[in-house]
């Protein structure tokens, strides 16, 4: 019998997260729901109706180095072969006053965001090197937040990585930001998004030729009522989907984002290593994807180096 394909989704317990892993559990793979909470996590998956043999649900924080590593230990004790990674768990908190930290110490935002996952798309990349299928992708999800040379990338506070001042002075207290400046809670957000964009060009132009996997990152459409923005003020809750959905046209349901995460991760079309996939908002009216240029910041190439050099130190592989 022909091994059952295994998808590991980060935050895979709301929003695109777990409307991607349910696609693809009907379309055959087996998704490893990587998630804090567990019992929400499973109460999640029996409400969509997911066939309990299709996933299996695994703890991570990603805002603790310790518990990334602790996931891949178990992951890999379970003896599945890894055929997809999915990058896509985040936290966006915008009215924080004063930073949160890590256990390591560093600013939550960017700990979780970027480099829990920066961890563990390093530490993975051996179980997608191993896995015999000859089609393996490592997908992180991207935001239009990140970009500001789109719409919604305009709205300021805009992400600024200045030279990483933050992660070359070791990013612990006081430094709460990657640039070093003052903290402000919107652009820690952004700006550990646009190193997740980095950190898909960089696995690419490093790994794609030597080991054949596809690293891509997509954005899916602004999906207006995820759980992402439960930190946010009650009336933007409520404003933002209404205005994406009658002003700016565009605005896209859990359940469609989650299609065409699933897309990316499994079909023939999506194989392009290195591609930013975008279904756009208002210019492309008809859902089609492309493939979108990045942010100016995002397509740097040195600083996608730097960061590199610099995050592999601060979660201790540098």
């Amino acid at each position: 019998m022909e091994q059952q394909s295994t998808v590991v989704i980060t935050g895979a317990s709301s929003g695109v997260g777990l409307y991607g892993a349910k696609s693809l559990a009907e379309q055959g793979w087996h998704v490893v729901m990587a998630c804090r909470d567990i019992p929400k996590t499973e109460n999640a998956a029996q409400a969509l109706g997911m066939s309990p043999d299709r996933y299996t649900i695994m703890p991570i924080d990603l805002g603790d180095l310790d518990s990334v590593h602790q996931f891949v230990k178990t992951f890999r004790e379970s003896g599945k072969s890894l055929d997809a990674l999915v990058c896509n768990a985040a936290i966006y908190m915008p009215l924080l006053k004063e930073p949160l930290r890590s256990p390591q110490g560093y600013e939550l935002n960017v700990a979780t965001n970027h480099l829990g996952h920066f961890l563990m798309c390093n530490l993975m990349l051996e179980d997608l090197k191993q896995a015999t299928s000859p089609d393996r992708r490592l997908v992180i999800l991207g935001t239009v937040t990140h970009n500001p040379d789109e719409l919604g990338g305009k709205i300021p506070p805009r992400p600024d990585l200045g030279n990483f001042e933050g992660f070359e002075a070791g990013f612990k207290a006081p430094i709460s930001m990657i640039n070093g400046k003052p903290f402000e809670p919107v652009k820690a957000y952004k700006d550990s998004k646009v190193c997740n964009v980095l950190t898909m060009r960089e696995l690419h132009r490093r790994y794609h030729e030597s080991t054949g996997i596809a690293f891509t990152s997509l954005y899916p459409g602004c999906v207006a009522d995820t759980p992402l923005f439960r930190n946010h003020y009650p009336l933007f809750q409520k404003i933002f989907p209404w205005f994406q959905k009658n002003i700016t046209g565009g605005y896209v349901s859990q359940e469609l984002a989650g299609d065409r995460l699933a897309m990316v991760v499994a079909d023939p079309e999506y194989k392009q290593s290195g591609a930013y996939w975008s279904w756009g908002n208002r210019q492309k009216k008809e859902g089609k994807s492309f493939v979108q240029r990045v942010s100016p910041q995002a397509r740097d190439d040195e600083k996608a180096d730097r960061m590199w050099e610099l995050s592999a130190k601060l979660v201790g592989l540098g």
